[in-house]
Protein backbone atom coordinates (compact mmCIF):
# COMPACT_ATOMS: atom_id res chain seq x y z
CA UNK A 1 0.00 0.00 0.00
CA UNK A 2 1.38 3.49 -0.98
CA UNK A 3 2.08 5.64 1.91
CA UNK A 4 0.20 8.62 1.99
CA UNK A 5 2.00 11.86 1.41
CA UNK A 6 2.00 14.65 3.81
CA UNK A 7 1.33 18.16 2.97
CA UNK A 8 2.98 21.42 5.04
CA UNK A 9 2.42 24.70 4.60
CA UNK A 10 5.15 26.08 6.78
CA UNK A 11 5.47 30.52 7.80
CA UNK A 12 8.33 31.62 9.05
CA UNK A 13 8.35 35.53 10.14
CA UNK A 14 11.57 35.77 12.69
CA UNK A 15 13.25 38.93 11.23
CA UNK A 16 12.19 40.91 8.26
CA UNK A 17 11.61 38.01 5.66
CA UNK A 18 7.78 37.03 5.44
CA UNK A 19 7.97 33.52 4.11
CA UNK A 20 5.82 30.64 3.43
CA UNK A 21 6.40 27.19 1.40
CA UNK A 22 4.52 24.16 0.94
CA UNK A 23 6.46 20.79 1.59
CA UNK A 24 5.54 17.23 0.77
CA UNK A 25 6.82 14.47 2.82
CA UNK A 26 9.84 16.58 4.39
CA UNK A 27 11.98 16.96 1.62
CA UNK A 28 10.21 17.87 -1.59
CA UNK A 29 9.47 21.54 -1.72
CA UNK A 30 6.41 22.49 -3.93
CA UNK A 31 7.07 26.26 -3.40
CA UNK A 32 9.22 28.42 -1.29
CA UNK A 33 7.86 32.25 -1.76
CA UNK A 34 10.13 35.05 0.34
CA UNK A 35 8.90 38.56 0.26
CA UNK A 36 12.33 40.25 1.41
CA UNK A 37 12.08 43.46 3.46
CA UNK A 38 15.61 44.80 3.05
CA UNK A 39 15.31 47.68 0.88
CA UNK A 40 12.63 49.10 4.11
CA UNK A 41 15.73 48.27 6.73
CA UNK A 42 18.41 49.79 4.56
CA UNK A 43 17.15 53.14 5.10
CA UNK A 44 17.68 53.04 9.04
CA UNK A 45 20.73 50.87 8.55
CA UNK A 46 19.15 47.87 10.54
CA UNK A 47 16.15 45.87 11.02
CA UNK A 48 13.66 48.22 12.58
CA UNK A 49 11.18 45.54 14.79
CA UNK A 50 8.19 47.49 14.79
CA UNK A 51 8.37 48.57 10.96
CA UNK A 52 9.31 44.44 10.29
CA UNK A 53 6.11 43.54 12.34
CA UNK A 54 3.74 45.86 10.12
CA UNK A 55 5.00 44.61 6.80
CA UNK A 56 4.51 40.93 7.72
CA UNK A 57 0.67 42.22 8.46
CA UNK A 58 0.55 43.67 5.03
CA UNK A 59 2.62 40.98 3.06
CA UNK A 60 1.85 37.38 5.30
CA UNK A 61 -1.54 36.65 3.35
CA UNK A 62 -0.29 37.68 -0.10
CA UNK A 63 2.68 34.90 0.47
CA UNK A 64 0.59 32.52 1.28
CA UNK A 65 -1.75 32.45 -1.31
CA UNK A 66 0.89 32.66 -3.72
CA UNK A 67 2.88 29.56 -2.14
CA UNK A 68 -0.48 27.65 -2.61
CA UNK A 69 -0.48 28.73 -6.11
CA UNK A 70 2.59 27.73 -6.66
CA UNK A 71 2.46 24.24 -5.40
CA UNK A 72 -0.82 24.03 -7.14
CA UNK A 73 -2.85 23.11 -3.43
CA UNK A 74 -5.51 24.54 -1.25
CA UNK A 75 -5.72 24.80 2.31
CA UNK A 76 -7.84 21.55 2.22
CA UNK A 77 -4.81 19.44 0.84
CA UNK A 78 -3.27 20.28 4.24
CA UNK A 79 -2.43 17.71 6.95
CA UNK A 80 -0.40 20.64 9.34
CA UNK A 81 0.57 23.92 9.18
CA UNK A 82 4.13 24.41 10.87
CA UNK A 83 5.10 28.13 12.20
CA UNK A 84 8.49 29.26 13.51
CA UNK A 85 7.92 30.58 17.07
CA UNK A 86 10.87 31.33 18.25
CA UNK A 87 13.78 32.61 18.86
CA UNK A 88 13.32 35.82 16.93
CA UNK A 89 11.35 39.43 17.14
CA UNK A 90 8.16 38.97 19.02
CA UNK A 91 6.26 41.05 17.70
CA UNK A 92 7.26 39.36 14.09
CA UNK A 93 6.86 35.95 15.08
CA UNK A 94 3.42 36.87 16.67
CA UNK A 95 2.15 38.26 13.27
CA UNK A 96 3.30 34.43 12.15
CA UNK A 97 1.73 32.69 14.91
CA UNK A 98 -1.49 34.08 14.63
CA UNK A 99 -1.74 33.09 11.05
CA UNK A 100 -0.99 29.83 11.13
CA UNK A 101 -3.12 29.46 14.60
CA UNK A 102 -6.19 30.89 12.51
CA UNK A 103 -5.62 28.61 9.77
CA UNK A 104 -5.19 25.42 11.94
CA UNK A 105 -8.53 26.67 14.00
CA UNK A 106 -10.38 27.04 10.61
CA UNK A 107 -9.05 23.69 8.83
CA UNK A 108 -9.35 21.38 12.28
CA UNK A 109 -5.93 20.04 11.09
CA UNK A 110 -2.47 20.00 13.65
CA UNK A 111 -0.06 23.19 14.19
CA UNK A 112 3.23 22.29 15.15
CA UNK A 113 5.50 25.41 16.14
CA UNK A 114 9.57 25.12 15.02
CA UNK A 115 12.10 26.23 16.82
CA UNK A 116 14.31 28.58 14.08
CA UNK A 117 17.62 27.33 14.93
CA UNK A 118 15.63 23.98 14.23
CA UNK A 119 14.99 24.85 10.74
CA UNK A 120 18.11 26.29 9.48
CA UNK A 121 19.83 22.59 10.37
CA UNK A 122 17.06 21.21 8.35
CA UNK A 123 17.56 23.57 5.51
CA UNK A 124 20.88 20.77 4.92
CA UNK A 125 18.00 18.09 4.31
CA UNK A 126 16.42 19.84 1.10
CA UNK A 127 19.12 19.20 -1.22
CA UNK A 128 20.90 16.38 0.78
CA UNK A 129 18.33 12.96 0.35
CA UNK A 130 21.76 10.94 1.85
CA UNK A 131 22.21 13.07 5.00
CA UNK A 132 20.47 11.94 8.37
CA UNK A 133 21.61 12.38 11.99
CA UNK A 134 23.79 12.03 13.67
CA UNK A 135 26.07 14.36 12.31
CA UNK A 136 27.99 17.77 12.96
CA UNK A 137 26.56 21.01 12.20
CA UNK A 138 27.63 24.57 13.06
CA UNK A 139 24.75 26.88 12.62
CA UNK A 140 26.08 30.58 12.03
CA UNK A 141 23.59 33.56 11.81
CA UNK A 142 23.43 37.31 12.74
CA UNK A 143 21.93 36.14 16.61
CA UNK A 144 23.58 32.93 16.43
CA UNK A 145 26.60 31.22 16.55
CA UNK A 146 25.99 26.99 17.45
CA UNK A 147 28.67 24.23 17.15
CA UNK A 148 26.14 21.07 17.94
CA UNK A 149 25.91 17.48 17.62
CA UNK A 150 22.54 16.61 15.76
CA UNK A 151 21.64 13.63 17.53
CA UNK A 152 18.36 12.46 16.12
CA UNK A 153 15.43 14.99 13.96
CA UNK A 154 14.88 17.75 16.38
CA UNK A 155 17.73 16.22 18.83
CA UNK A 156 21.28 18.65 19.90
CA UNK A 157 24.42 18.06 21.99
CA UNK A 158 25.55 21.72 22.12
CA UNK A 159 29.33 21.31 22.41
CA UNK A 160 29.70 25.44 21.70
CA UNK A 161 28.08 28.56 21.16
CA UNK A 162 28.85 32.20 21.18
CA UNK A 163 30.27 34.39 24.27
CA UNK A 164 28.84 37.47 23.01
CA UNK A 165 28.20 38.55 19.39
CA UNK A 166 27.36 36.11 17.00
CA UNK A 167 29.23 36.14 13.74
CA UNK A 168 26.41 37.71 11.39
CA UNK A 169 25.95 40.28 14.23
CA UNK A 170 30.43 41.06 13.62
CA UNK A 171 29.78 41.20 10.36
CA UNK A 172 27.16 43.60 10.42
CA UNK A 173 28.61 45.68 13.00
CA UNK A 174 32.08 46.12 10.98
CA UNK A 175 30.43 46.93 7.68
CA UNK A 176 28.84 49.71 9.57
CA UNK A 177 31.95 50.68 10.84
CA UNK A 178 33.41 50.68 6.71
CA UNK A 179 30.42 52.25 5.73
CA UNK A 180 29.30 49.46 3.36
CA UNK A 181 25.97 49.89 5.04
CA UNK A 182 23.25 47.12 5.28
CA UNK A 183 23.63 43.63 5.42
CA UNK A 184 26.53 43.79 6.20
CA UNK A 185 27.47 40.07 5.34
CA UNK A 186 27.22 40.04 1.70
CA UNK A 187 29.04 43.18 1.51
CA UNK A 188 31.93 42.45 3.24
CA UNK A 189 31.67 39.03 1.74
CA UNK A 190 32.08 40.37 -1.99
CA UNK A 191 34.22 43.49 -1.22
CA UNK A 192 36.46 40.70 0.30
CA UNK A 193 36.89 38.92 -2.74
CA UNK A 194 39.12 42.50 -3.73
CA UNK A 195 41.03 42.50 -0.54
CA UNK A 196 44.18 40.75 1.11
CA UNK A 197 43.27 38.61 3.68
CA UNK A 198 46.75 39.02 5.50
CA UNK A 199 46.78 42.41 4.84
CA UNK A 200 46.10 43.36 8.45
CA UNK A 201 46.22 40.51 11.59
CA UNK A 202 43.09 40.59 13.38
CA UNK A 203 43.12 38.13 16.64
CA UNK A 204 41.32 35.56 16.53
CA UNK A 205 39.72 34.15 19.66
CA UNK A 206 39.98 30.64 20.95
CA UNK A 207 38.82 30.09 24.33
CA UNK A 208 40.89 27.75 26.55
CA UNK A 209 38.18 26.11 28.87
CA UNK A 210 36.09 25.99 25.83
CA UNK A 211 37.22 24.71 22.83
CA UNK A 212 34.23 24.97 20.65
CA UNK A 213 33.05 28.10 21.98
CA UNK A 214 33.27 31.45 20.02
CA UNK A 215 34.24 34.57 20.83
CA UNK A 216 33.51 38.01 18.00
CA UNK A 217 33.42 41.23 20.50
CA UNK A 218 37.28 40.70 20.47
CA UNK A 219 37.92 40.62 17.05
CA UNK A 220 34.95 43.50 16.24
CA UNK A 221 36.93 45.59 18.57
CA UNK A 222 40.11 45.07 17.03
CA UNK A 223 38.74 46.16 13.62
CA UNK A 224 37.24 49.61 15.01
CA UNK A 225 40.35 50.20 17.04
CA UNK A 226 42.43 49.87 13.63
CA UNK A 227 39.89 52.19 11.50
CA UNK A 228 39.83 54.64 14.70
CA UNK A 229 44.07 54.59 14.53
CA UNK A 230 44.26 55.17 10.99
CA UNK A 231 41.65 58.11 11.06
CA UNK A 232 43.52 59.68 13.96
CA UNK A 233 47.04 59.17 11.96
CA UNK A 234 45.78 59.85 8.79
CA UNK A 235 46.82 56.74 7.28
CA UNK A 236 45.10 55.60 4.11
CA UNK A 237 41.95 52.92 5.03
CA UNK A 238 42.32 50.44 2.21
CA UNK A 239 38.47 49.38 3.02
CA UNK A 240 38.77 45.93 0.79
CA UNK A 241 42.02 45.20 2.90
CA UNK A 242 40.24 45.48 6.47
CA UNK A 243 37.11 43.15 4.98
CA UNK A 244 38.99 40.73 3.95
CA UNK A 245 41.16 40.53 6.84
CA UNK A 246 38.31 40.67 8.94
CA UNK A 247 36.45 38.07 7.31
CA UNK A 248 39.13 36.24 7.62
CA UNK A 249 39.77 36.03 11.07
CA UNK A 250 35.97 35.04 11.28
CA UNK A 251 36.07 31.77 8.85
CA UNK A 252 39.55 30.78 10.49
CA UNK A 253 37.71 30.42 14.09
CA UNK A 254 34.75 29.10 12.43
CA UNK A 255 36.88 26.33 10.29
CA UNK A 256 38.67 25.40 13.37
CA UNK A 257 36.22 24.98 15.97
CA UNK A 258 34.43 22.70 13.59
CA UNK A 259 37.10 20.63 12.47
CA UNK A 260 38.38 20.30 15.80
CA UNK A 261 34.84 18.73 17.03
CA UNK A 262 34.88 16.57 14.39
CA UNK A 263 38.40 14.67 14.97
CA UNK A 264 37.88 15.04 18.57
CA UNK A 265 34.00 13.29 18.57
CA UNK A 266 35.40 11.04 15.89
CA UNK A 267 32.24 12.71 13.21
CA UNK A 268 32.84 12.26 9.82
CA UNK A 269 29.86 14.63 8.25
CA UNK A 270 29.70 18.29 9.26
CA UNK A 271 26.85 20.48 7.89
CA UNK A 272 26.74 24.41 7.87
CA UNK A 273 23.60 26.39 8.56
CA UNK A 274 22.10 29.68 8.86
CA UNK A 275 22.46 33.30 6.83
CA UNK A 276 26.61 33.61 7.19
CA UNK A 277 26.48 29.71 5.54
CA UNK A 278 26.17 31.37 2.58
CA UNK A 279 29.14 33.43 2.98
CA UNK A 280 31.27 32.24 -0.16
CA UNK A 281 35.09 32.93 1.59
CA UNK A 282 33.26 30.40 4.56
CA UNK A 283 32.18 27.83 2.28
CA UNK A 284 35.24 27.62 0.35
CA UNK A 285 37.43 27.50 3.17
CA UNK A 286 35.41 24.51 5.29
CA UNK A 287 35.32 22.62 2.41
CA UNK A 288 39.32 22.32 1.41
CA UNK A 289 39.52 21.87 5.17
CA UNK A 290 36.90 18.73 4.95
CA UNK A 291 38.77 17.27 2.16
CA UNK A 292 41.90 17.67 3.81
CA UNK A 293 40.48 15.78 6.92
CA UNK A 294 38.19 12.98 4.98
CA UNK A 295 35.22 14.87 6.20
CA UNK A 296 31.79 15.01 4.20
CA UNK A 297 30.77 18.41 3.95
CA UNK A 298 27.20 19.50 3.40
CA UNK A 299 26.00 22.92 2.95
CA UNK A 300 22.32 24.50 1.76
CA UNK A 301 22.05 26.67 -1.28
CA UNK A 302 22.33 30.52 -0.25
CA UNK A 303 18.42 30.91 -0.66
CA UNK A 304 18.27 28.08 1.68
CA UNK A 305 20.55 29.60 4.67
CA UNK A 306 18.96 33.06 4.90
CA UNK A 307 15.63 32.91 7.11
CA UNK A 308 12.62 30.62 4.33
CA UNK A 309 9.86 28.76 5.26
CA UNK A 310 11.05 25.82 3.37
CA UNK A 311 13.60 24.88 5.67
CA UNK A 312 10.34 25.54 8.95
CA UNK A 313 8.49 23.05 6.58
CA UNK A 314 11.24 20.44 6.53
CA UNK A 315 11.92 20.21 10.93
CA UNK A 316 7.95 20.67 10.70
CA UNK A 317 7.65 17.37 9.11
CA UNK A 318 10.26 15.51 11.56
CA UNK A 319 8.12 17.22 14.43
CA UNK A 320 4.80 15.87 13.05
CA UNK A 321 6.69 12.61 12.72
CA UNK A 322 7.54 12.38 16.51
CA UNK A 323 4.12 13.86 17.60
CA UNK A 324 4.40 17.28 18.03
CA UNK A 325 1.38 18.87 18.37
CA UNK A 326 0.83 22.80 19.72
CA UNK A 327 -2.53 24.19 21.23
CA UNK A 328 -3.75 27.39 20.59
CA UNK A 329 -1.90 29.03 23.93
CA UNK A 330 1.22 28.64 21.83
CA UNK A 331 3.14 32.04 21.91
CA UNK A 332 6.12 33.52 20.54
CA UNK A 333 9.09 33.38 22.75
CA UNK A 334 11.85 35.87 21.53
CA UNK A 335 14.87 34.11 23.14
CA UNK A 336 14.12 30.58 23.36
CA UNK A 337 16.96 28.48 23.49
CA UNK A 338 18.20 25.32 21.47
CA UNK A 339 17.10 22.13 23.03
CA UNK A 340 13.89 24.15 24.58
CA UNK A 341 10.29 23.75 23.59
Amino acid sequence: MEEKEILILAIESSCDETAASVVKNGRCILSNVISSQIALHTLYGGVVPELASRKHIEKINQVIEAALCEANVTLDDLDAIGVTYGPGLVGALLVGVAEAKAIAYAKKIPLVGVHHIEGHVSANYIEHPDLEPPFLCEIISGGHTHLVIVKDYGEFDILGRTRDDAAGEAFDKVARAIGLGYPGGPKIDRLSKEGNPSAIAFPRAHIEDAPYDFSFSGLKSAVLNYLNKCHMTGEQIVEADVAASFQQAVVDVLVDNAIRAAKDYGIDRLAIAGGVASNQGLRTAMEAACQKEGIRFYRPSPVFCTDNAAMIGVAAYYEYLKGTRHGWDLNAVPNLRLGER
